[in-house]
């Protein structure tokens, strides 16, 4: 007999107000966007019933977006790249090694146990030693963004590379090869799908990351995206339609590179939590 499938509704119900939860926002945030302050007050529920694209000519020229953008663009890029080449190799050392000395493993929970500090306890030395330093740009900006992605990434890391079998290692210094070899030509490789995955969450964190170039840029001209939001707000009204287009615009490459990338961040999450 042919076995009927049941459909549970409780979990549809729950697929659909979570698909409204997420794409609502999304719908206000291009309805806002396209319209103008009359249609504002009218309402702001309603689809536009004049579409106002100069919104978006409006939004680029009062935050710079191009230069914000990429300075944005520029750290983003450049944190991803230093995540993916120095976190691989310190969670390698400690994967490795935590189950033959105590340091190893005392380091492992060293760096698990920073995911519980809240930033703002640290965000005051931060702005202290980054300023005696000299390291108020973008250089800065992306050096911290590395260091504080190390102890999720890690963990991560760490869990992952527990899976592959030690003796592929083995067979590799049997044939002569050293461990920085090994690392690059076996290890590294066979890692590439939480590479993904850390590499597209480092993206998406630093890219949308508001307070730590707050605290650490100064100069104007290397602002990033988050920053320049700030000039539809002034003391006593917000600009909302200019301000709802620029936030349209700084979200469409994120957007465009999550729909692209959101299956290798599911493999490697998934592959990484079984040993």
């Amino acid at each position: 007999m042919r076995s009927r499938t049941r459909t549970n509704w409780l979990v549809m119900l729950l697929v659909i107000l979570g698909t409204l939860f997420i794409l609502f926002p999304l719908y206000m945030t291009v309805t806002i966007a396209l319209k103008n302050p009359e249609q504002m007050a009218q309402s702001v529920f309603a689809f536009p019933t004049q579409l106002h694209w100069e919104n978006f000519a409006s939004a680029i020229d009062m935050t710079n977006f191009f230069q914000s953008f990429r300075n944005s663009a520029v750290v983003t890029a450049s944190t991803v790249i230093l995540t993916l080449l120095s976190n691989s190799m310190v969670a390698y050392a400690i994967a490795r090694n935590m189950e033959k000395r105590k340091f190893f493993k005392g380091l492992y929970y060293y760096f698990v146990s920073a995911m519980f500090i809240p930033f703002p306890i640290i965000m005051l030395p931060i702005v202290k030693l980054t300023s005696s330093l000299e390291m108020t740009n973008l250089l800065g900006l992306t050096l911290l963004h590395t260091v504080y992605g190390l102890a999720f990434n890690v963990f991560v890391y760490v869990g992952y590379i527990r899976s592959i079998p030690v003796a592929l290692e083995e067979a590799a210094f049997v044939d002569g090869a050293t461990t920085w070899g090994t690392f690059w030509k076996i290890i590294f490789p066979l890692m590439a799908p939480i590479s993904a995955t850390v590499g597209i969450l480092t993206c998406l964190s630093t890219y949308n990351d508001f307070l730590l170039p707050l605290i650490i840029i100064s100069d104007p001209a290397q602002y990033t995206l988050p920053l320049v939001q700030y000039v539809f707000q002034g003391q006593f009204n917000t600009d909302f339609n200019l301000a709802f287009a620029s936030y349209l615009l700084a979200l469409l490459p994120m957007i465009i590179i999550y729909l692209f990338a959101q299956k290798w961040i599911i493999n490697g999450v998934t592959q990484g939590s079984v040993k």
